[in-house]
């Protein structure tokens, strides 16, 4: 056991532990979005359709938050621009709760979007500012980890509180973004060291990051990914409610679908070490569109619960090739706005995936989840295509950076 605690968890410098613990605080709170389409059913007397289209507004606010949140990370700092962000978070969720008029919640639904994304890109800068490039994917690995633990509480919390009432639901989601915050505030200094301002390539990097073709595929089919994902916490609540289940069932749901990633994520390296990445990823897109295919068939817990756990499969094995090619494709002094492009999948996703599943599922029924499985498979014959040719290109990068240093690549590799 000790020897399992140093591998996988001793060493790792203080500030990202309180890096740590403020996302874990805010992940455990952050239960609002989830129950956000029930609230606007049935609390505010919308259908499937206009409720995804409110949701998804977190998604257009969320795209924007990203990029604002890359670039002020590189240029005003990530201490700030975190603090910011759960600030204005927590004000926003905070007004949520106590706000009856639809025009209102559709702009702090769209705000809420923008704020929640601020904080990506600046905390997966901040993390690897301060920890050493050896402890990196182990670092990553326990953020992924702590998430998705958050994400299995808050479900569970959700259910309960939702039960109860969603203006204490969005009141506690905001109190927990504050103390986050708090955290954040009091223990976590300013990691950014380069005080002169950005260097000159810098100021184009959102728009070399555009330009980069291989990066931009992947891009795009993680979207494509993401879109299917994000169905677990927007639609299918919706779903299950037309099958007669309560709030509290769906909670069940995603805190087993996070329970698993907690408990097997850290098997998932010896897993899938040394295979080809877009192999990798094909694979867990389709695992990934097979699970939401099997909702077509669900009609009790049980099989949405079989319908989890095959999804769930799909997500860890993606999550350390995603976090690996992107590390690979992005220049070090773009890092933050390659993360900042990549950032805005979800959000685009949180804005797409409401608005064609509430269509969907109101109109089609059931046939929006065989739709989604065929997209699960479209993503893994795209992972499958681009996946050689990208390795291809990032063989090349790695030998053009030897040759440049000065020291063969055979010396070096």
């Amino acid at each position: 056991m000790r020897g399992w605690w140093r591998a996988n968890v001793g060493g790792l410098p203080g500030t990202y532990w309180y890096l740590w613990s403020g996302m874990l605080i805010n992940r455990v709170g952050g239960f609002g979005v989830l129950f956000l389409s029930l609230y606007l059913v049935n609390e505010r007397g919308l259908g499937a359709s206009g409720a995804g289209l409110i949701v998804g507004l977190a998604g257009i606010g969320g795209a924007a938050g990203s990029l604002a949140g890359g670039v002020l990370a590189d240029r005003w700092g990530r201490r700030r621009t975190l603090l910011t962000g759960h600030l204005l978070l927590a004000a926003s969720m905070a007004a949520l709760a106590f706000t009856p008029w639809l025009p209102a919640i559709a702009v702090l639904t769209c705000l809420i979007g923008v704020f929640q994304s601020m904080a990506g890109p600046a905390m997966v800068a901040a993390i690897i500012d301060v920890v050493p490039v050896a402890d990196r994917q182990r670092a990553f690995n326990l953020q992924f980890w702590a998430f998705n633990l958050g994400m299995a509480a808050a479900s569970l919390l959700a259910g309960l509180l939702a039960e109860i009432g969603f203006a204490l639901l969005f009141s506690l989601d905001a109190v927990a973004t504050l103390l986050a915050f708090l955290v954040l505030a009091i223990k976590v200094p300013e990691t950014l060291t380069h005080r002169d301002g950005p260097a000159p390539a810098d100021r184009s990097g959102l728009g070399t990051a555009l330009r980069d073709r291989s990066f931009m595929t992947f891009v795009g089919l993680t979207l494509l990914v993401a879109t299917v994902f994000t169905q677990a916490s927007t639609i299918l609540p919706l779903a299950m409610k037309d099958d007669g289940l309560s709030g509290s069932a769906y909670g069940v749901v995603t805190a087993f679908a996070g329970a698993l990633i907690v408990v097997g994520q850290l098997f998932v390296p010896a897993l899938i070490g040394g295979r080809e990445k877009g192999r990798v990823l094909a694979c867990a897109a389709a695992f990934l569109g097979l699970g939401f295919s099997i909702i077509a068939l669900a009609d009790g817990l049980a099989v949405y619960l079989v319908a989890a756990f095959v999804w769930t499969i799909g997500s860890m094995l993606a999550a350390p090739p995603n976090a690996e090619v992107i590390a690979e494709l992005s220049p070090a002094a773009l890092r933050a706005r390659y993360q900042a492009v990549f950032y805005i999948v979800f959000p685009l996703a949180a804005f797409i995936s409401p608005a064609l599943g509430g269509f969907g599922l109101e109109h089609l029924g059931n046939g929006n989840w065989i739709i989604c499985g065929m997209i699960g498979v479209a993503a893994a014959l795209g992972h499958l295509g681009a996946g050689r040719s990208r390795e291809r290109l990032v063989r090349a990068r790695r030998d053009a950076e030897k040759d440049s240093s000065g020291v063969p690549a055979a010396v070096q590799g």
